[in-house]
């Protein structure tokens, strides 16, 4: 039996099982082992996971790919896993890989995350081979759900769309001015805030002004990462996360506009992450 996780700061599925046919999936809280150490993360395995696993000789690789998963870090999950499962092979890597598996394969790729925040890479079948930073909601994360968020707050805010565009995106999550400032400037997990609002997004995306936000917000994406890796534009550009799946219908228009072809969008990685383990 081998084990694959997901993992992100708010959510883990996990797959277990044989084969791409015969196996389960599980969702416990998120792990990430830059705000957990591996006692916390261990107890979170105890609980949530264990009793889904049956005995632990059964297990004998694990492949975790997740969020705050560096080379630095990278020990401190496969310890609370090994506490678990002791005879077998654990794999942690970082979601960022476990992306472009799920997407490109054993193919070389361009594989892209468009979720809460945004990330890339360039990779040839086996490894990451280069590598933009997102740099965050602030300085980076374009295309991602924090950007279009803050995008949509600031051009309703600054008198940027139609009134009544405005006026019922302040009503529908009860906002002011003031309160925008507060959630972002001073209270915690601004971007989650910020990602949360791209529902109005979608509601509306067929208003031409929230068409060209979004179109705009996903040219930036490919302009300052994509069109950046020097191996453009020899490789497919393939998309993983929610706001790629939701709106992949604006993002391939800002790709086509460019003159980037898009290739696979999944929702999550796990599919791609099955059919990359489990070959059969």
């Amino acid at each position: 039996m081998i084990i694959i996780a997901d993992s992100g700061s708010t959510k883990t599925d996990w797959c277990f099982g044989c084969t791409k046919a015969d196996n389960r999936t599980v969702r416990t809280e998120g792990i990430n082992p830059f705000h957990q150490t591996s006692d916390e993360i261990s107890r979170l395995i105890a609980s949530s996971l264990v009793p889904h696993i049956g005995p632990a000789s059964r297990v004998t690789d694990i492949y975790f790919y997740g969020a705050g998963c560096t080379p630095e870090k990278c020990g401190i999950v496969k310890e609370a896993l090994s506490v678990h499962f002791p005879q077998a092979d654990i794999h942690v890597e970082s979601d960022l890989l476990g992306a472009a598996r799920a997407l490109c394969g054993t193919k070389a790729g361009i594989a892209c995350i468009l979720g809460t925040g945004s990330n890339s890479c360039t990779y040839d079948g086996e490894k990451i081979t280069d590598h933009i930073p997102p740099l965050g909601y602030i300085l980076g994360d374009e295309g991602s759900g924090a950007a279009l968020g803050r995008r949509l707050a600031a051009d309703c805010l600054k008198r940027q769309l139609p009134d009544d565009l405005c006026q019922s995106f302040l009503k529908e999550y009860q906002l002011t001015t003031a309160l925008v400032q507060e959630k972002v400037y001073r209270q915690p997990l601004p971007n989650r805030f910020l990602a949360g609002l791209t529902p109005f997004l979608y509601a509306h995306r067929h208003r031409p002004e929230i068409h060209a936000l979004l179109t705009e917000c996903f040219s930036d994406f490919f302009r300052r990462n994509v069109m950046s890796y020097r191996a453009y534009p020899n490789l497919p550009v393939h998309f993983t996360g929610s706001i790629a799946f939701y709106f992949e219908e604006e993002v391939k228009e800002a790709a086509t506009s460019l003159g980037i072809s898009v290739g696979r969008t999944l929702k999550s990685p796990m599919e791609g992450l099955k059919e990359y383990h489990w070959q059969d």
